[in-house]
């Protein structure tokens, strides 16, 4: 497949690299879905764009199978915290208010800061923002809401939303605990929001370590 080639993740089409700084590959993919009575409903096909350095903060895993790292939530602990950009592209495929996606984000991101003591009012408020954000938006199919972690130390978090070739709206969470567990919800291993993203990324990243 050329390096060209858009990578199609249930019939939603991502680009095989995105720039901010510099151009950042797909390095792995997945989808959010439920069953309901048997029927599998899908909402949002996942891309995950990672810089190639990432490599150099994993190598205590080297030589490890996908299916090792797909159950080690601490590698995926230390791939959240490494430094290097990175960027979850999401698409939605089933629409729904922005408020319900808001909702299921706050829900997640609040139990695991809860979990290690790190839910003050700094991060009440950094989520309530991001809570508004979304309040207002409408979901519509296709739409696409881009988090992109820069590689700071202190992490933090740009969301763009845009639908229908409307201009992109767009909010900066500055608050770090914040922004680790947002990274975490999409990126955070066995209780990662997409099992199929998790496995694909521990595919992806076992082979780039055994390089």
């Amino acid at each position: 497949m050329g390096s060209n080639d858009a990578v199609m993740v249930d019939e939603v089409s991502f680009p095989p690299q995105i720039s901010i700084t510099k151009p950042l590959p797909l390095v792995a993919h997945g989808i959010t879905d439920i069953e309901i009575h048997f029927l599998q409903i899908k909402f949002t096909a996942i891309g995950v764009y990672i810089d190639p350095q990432i490599g150099a903060h994993l190598q205590k895993w080297k030589g490890k199978s996908p299916a090792d790292l797909a159950e080690d939530d601490d590698f995926f602990d230390a791939l959240v915290s490494a430094p290097v950009e990175k960027l979850v592209r999401v698409v939605v495929i089933k629409e729904i208010k922005g408020s319900q996606y808001g909702v299921q984000l706050e829900g997640s991101v609040r139990d695991r800061l809860a979990e290690e003591d790190k839910y003050e009012e700094e991060e009440e408020e950094a989520l309530e923002q991001v809570v508004h954000f979304f309040q207002s938006k409408y979901f519509n199919h296709h739409s696409v809401i881009t988090f992109y972690f820069p590689p700071t130390a202190a992490q933090t978090v740009e969301i763009v939303f845009t639908t229908d070739g409307n201009e992109e709206s767009k909010m900066e969470v500055k608050n770090a605990n914040v922004a680790e567990m947002i990274q975490k919800w999409y990126l955070g291993g066995s209780r990662g929001v997409s099992p199929t993203t998790v496995t694909s990324l521990a595919a992806a990243l076992s082979a780039e370590l055994s390089k």
